[in-house]
């Protein structure tokens, strides 16, 4: 099984570096259709463009290989790397992001029941301490240990739109499908 806190351990440093903070690292899927998913964000934009998104990639795949090179294997068997940004509805991982995006409607999943709810939807208070705060349309205002916390998405509304920097697809015109890529297409 993959630890995916060793894989953390791994990441966070490369998107350090470029300047990014991690977001989200992920793997999903069996056998031969596996992704390891990335994750990050440039703190001034809350995005990461194309270029930004290759650089991290690059680096990631440079670390990883140095590592299982090394012979400390990280991830079993094949998977396809993707390296993203968090988008608009992104996810909530972190502390800072449930401060950052209180305000706005959430969606979240609990590890465990609360109050027999596993999930709740609403406008998100914020957070104090280890505690989210949640305005659940069925519920009304619940406390949500973080450890509880399984899975939470900002959801996509006009407000979060409008809350939210236009995203820069700069770079996105000059990406052009690698020989591997094309001979997948035939």
């Amino acid at each position: 099984m993959t630890d995916i806190a060793r894989l953390i351990e791994v990441i966070e440093p490369e998107a350090k570096a470029l300047g990014f903070d991690l977001v989200r690292v992920k793997l999903s899927g069996s056998g031969d259709e596996r992704t390891l998913q990335v994750m990050a964000e440039d703190p001034a934009t809350g995005q990461l463009v194309v270029d930004q998104c290759m650089a991290l990639s690059r680096a990631i795949s440079d670390r990883v290989d140095a590592i299982e090179e090394a012979g400390e294997e990280l991830v079993r068997g094949a998977y396809n790397l993707e390296v993203s940004s968090p988008g608009i509805d992104r996810p909530l991982t972190r502390a800072k992001d449930y401060a950052a995006w209180a305000g706005h409607e959430v969606n979240i999943s609990l590890s465990e029941p609360l109050d027999d709810h596993r999930k709740l939807r609403g406008e998100l208070a914020g957070i104090q301490g280890e505690t989210v705060t949640v305005d659940d349309r069925k519920a009304g205002r619940v406390d949500v240990p973080l450890a509880q916390i399984h899975s939470a998405k900002l959801v996509l509304t006009d407000k979060l739109i409008a809350a939210t920097r236009p995203l820069d697809i700069g770079g996105v015109e000059e990406i052009e499908e690698t020989l591997e890529e094309e001979k997948a297409d035939d």
